[in-house]
């Protein structure tokens, strides 16, 4: 088992080593691609082909103890890892999702001269990730914890000469530190009332710490605040109000990141973190409603930017923030296993979908560059710049200036020609390859892109049969029944689901008409044409899409399952705590009757389907294009403009916390600097640059005053030994 596990752990971390040193101090190595890539790969798939092996081959659970990390007093921190049902689905997800998005990444980031510094950063990223999830205490995952921190800041920061990414990666970086140091403060707290109970006793090992006689300690107060400063640690990590703010700038990162990072497995790093600790948070009930309502909120906030959005990376960031809302509204009415399940789901279905929004990203951004080309659209040093070669498409093009067809142009032509005889756009700007008024008519040029896209939109909507339905059916049915129970909360945060889920429903599928339907909306679109992407992507596109429609059946509602006689929920019975699993979950006293669940389930459905139809044959994006977001707005109504504007909650961070900060510091602490600690500095250089020019005055470079100095010393020493 131990070689087992580091079969897992190492092969990431030592081929991050290998690809950034030799990228690094081997210039050639930096050209051959497929080398990089293909080890960066095999790296990811061999965890991956292990944990399968330990998946279907497990037993029972297994502690792997390695070696002391630190011992101070009564701490000691082992390098130990945990193999149980938890940890086992996190790695396949994590390490399984992994190796497509490193197979996509090889045709994705082709040409860039950083890809071997990206595949050393996607390396390490996975092998901080795997230390999370497999470890066994909490320091070893706040470790992972932290890794991931930094990785993403190396990743969405990888373009680091464009000031707007090194921006974003430094606020996903000081914003996930803001939750890291409650995450830090619980750690104490619990290892303070562990320790001062049980002398000896570590408690920040999971064995110890949901153990029963250690869970009684924080059945009280301590409890209530220990998982309410895990929490705050979780929505750093997981995108979570106050604390999201970080992730939507993150899509300036390569699309592969917002992939890995952004869908799969970083920002699910707080709910495996509440799950794992279910039976910990299970004895503070107040904290799990502050959980419920506040990932409700975070869901249908996310959910109404998402449908103002024009960008298709921002659409898909929001609506991650929404999902993960999701996530956490489950954990907070206490369905753990059901938050994991919808972390899986999420996982296949997102992916896709960021997958998929890179690939027509990789698209457009040829169709820009032949426009510019062109001279259709001023080229990214300015107008006058671009290379047009006599003989060339752009010398020849009539919307050329001096193109050799300039006289044969047309009387429309010429009237819709804008100055400098640069092509119009649908918004004003430069040509952006990420705004999908841009976009349209996609399908025709795109087919494996569009059929998987569609397919991933359609799960998260909540269409039935697909993952997406049964894992978000299953929340909100959990929030139902946390209120029919007597929790009031609970119906509260299962209305806010229900709303959620239709604006899911109808941003997605504006997201997907606006991209592939329709006519083609970008400049020269009958002569300047996108193409599909290599297989390099599409092949991962389509493994994502087949997830996206399977994933949802190994979480049937028991419902179905009764009423067809089919097997129990798989997920229920792999992580459920009453069948030996390591997740808990709140049992309920009063159970809704088998007619209000079907009555339920119903609803989830007709949600879906009626946002869908709403999109697509309501509004008719796809014929009208941006023209339909009309009718966004007047469903909207005055919530439109807060929304566009994201709720002002990045204006409200920099009047309240960063503004005040850089002006404090502006008019305090500089001067202080300039004065106080610069002056202090600078006073003692002066001060021993003077006394040095003084005691210098003492070398004359006179030999008969040297010798008379030594004579006094001669004769001082004599003294010394004559009278003491």
């Amino acid at each position: 088992m131990e070689l087992l596990v580091r079969l897992i752990l190492l092969p990431p971390l030592l081929m991050a080593a290998f690809n950034g040193m030799m990228g690094l101090f081997a210039p050639g190595y930096r050209k051959q691609e497929w080398v990089v890539g293909g080890l960066a790969l095999v790296a990811v798939a061999v965890p991956f082909a292990v944990t399968c092996a330990l998946f279907f081959g497990f037993e029972a659970p297994y502690v792997v103890r390695y070696f002391t990390w630190l011992t101070a007093g009564d701490l000691q921190v082992d390098f130990a890892y945990r193999i149980d049902q938890l940890s086992l689905l996190m790695t396949l997800v994590v390490t399984g999702v992994g190796s497509l998005i490193h197979l996509y990444s090889i045709g994705y980031m082709k040409g860039d001269p950083g890809f071997w510094r990206f595949f050393a950063y996607l390396n390490l990223f996975i092998f901080a990730m795997l230390n999370l999830v497999l470890a066994e205490n909490l320091p070893v995952l706040f470790l992972g914890w932290e890794g991931v921190g930094l990785c993403s800041y190396l990743l969405i920061g990888f373009w680091y000469t464009d000031l707007k990414n090194s921006a974003a990666a430094n606020k996903a970086f000081i914003v996930n530190r803001i939750g890291d140091f409650a995450f830090l403060l619980a750690m104490f707290i619990v290892f303070q009332t562990v320790t001062a109970a049980r002398p000896g006793a570590f408690g920040l090992d999971f064995t110890t710490l949901l153990a029963p006689e250690t869970l009684a300690l924080f059945d009280g107060p301590v409890g209530f605040w220990v998982c309410l400063l895990f929490f705050i640690g979780a929505t750093g990590k997981s995108a979570q109000i106050p604390l999201f703010v970080w992730l939507p700038d993150a899509m300036a990162g390569p699309t592969p990141v917002s992939a890995l990072i952004h869908a799969a497995t970083m920002v699910t790093s707080g709910l495996y973190l509440l799950a794992r600790l279910s039976a910990l948070v299970l004895l503070a009930p107040g904290a799990m409603q502050i959980i419920a309502v506040v990932g409700a909120l975070t869901a249908i906030m996310a959910a109404t930017v998402a449908m103002t959005q024009n960008d298709i990376k921002k659409v898909l960031a929001y609506s991650t923030v929404s999902q993960l809302g999701y996530m956490f509204l489950a954990a907070g009415v206490g369905a753990y296993f059901v938050a994991i399940f919808h972390v899986m789901t999420h996982a296949f279905f997102k992916a896709c979908l960021f997958l998929g929004s890179g690939s027509v990203i990789h698209s457009m951004h040829h169709v820009e560059h032949e426009l510019e080309h062109k001279g259709l659209i001023p080229g990214p040093h300015g107008p006058g710049t671009h290379d047009t070669p006599l003989g060339s498409e752009a010398a020849n093009d009539p919307f050329k200036e001096g193109g050799a067809g300039a006289f044969e142009e047309d009387a429309k032509a010429r009237q819709a020609r804008p100055a400098r005889g640069y092509a119009t756009l649908p918004y004003d700007g430069p040509f952006d390859a990420q705004d999908m008024r841009t976009m349209g008519g996609l399908k025709r040029y795109m087919p494996s892109t569009r059929w998987t896209f569609l397919i991933a939109t359609l799960a998260i909507a909540g269409i039935p049969g697909l993952a997406g339905f049964f894992s978000k059916d299953e929340i909100l049915f959990k929030a139902f029944e946390y209120g029919y129970d007597g929790h009031l909360v609970g119906y509260l945060v299962w209305g806010v689901g229900l709303v959620t889920a239709l604006l899911t429903a109808i941003y997605m599928t504006r997201a997907y008409l606006l991209t592939f339907e329709g006519d083609p909306r970008w400049p020269d679109a009958l002569d300047t044409h996108p193409h599909e992407s290599p297989w390099t992507m599409t092949v991962p596109l389509w493994v994502l899409a087949g997830l996206s429609v399977v994933g949802g059946f190994l979480g049937l509602p028991p419902v179905i399952t009764e009423t067809f006689g089919l097997p129990d929920s798989w997920i229920h019975h792999w992580l459920g705590q009453a069948y030996g699993g390591p997740v808990a979950e709140l049992i309920h006293e009063d159970l809704p009757t088998a007619f209000t669940t079907w009555m339920l389930l119903g609803v989830g459905a007709l949600i879906a389907i009626a946002g869908v139809a709403f999109a697509w044959v309501g509004l008719r994006f796809g014929p009208r294009g941006p023209e339909a977001d009309r009718g966004i707005r007047r469903l909207m109504g005055f919530l439109y403009r807060p929304a566009s504007r994201k709720w002002y909650w990045d204006e409200a961070y920099d009047a309240a916390v960063v503004d005040p900060i850089v002006e404090g510091s502006r008019k305090g602490l500089a001067p202080f600097d300039k004065k106080g600690v610069d002056g202090a500095v600078m006073g003692m250089a002066g001060s021993i640059r003077e006394s040095a020019s003084r005691l210098r005055r003492l070398q004359t470079g006179v030999v008969q005053t040297y010798a008379f100095a030594v004579v006094l010393g001669v004769l001082g020493v004599v003294a010394l030994l004559l009278f003491t």
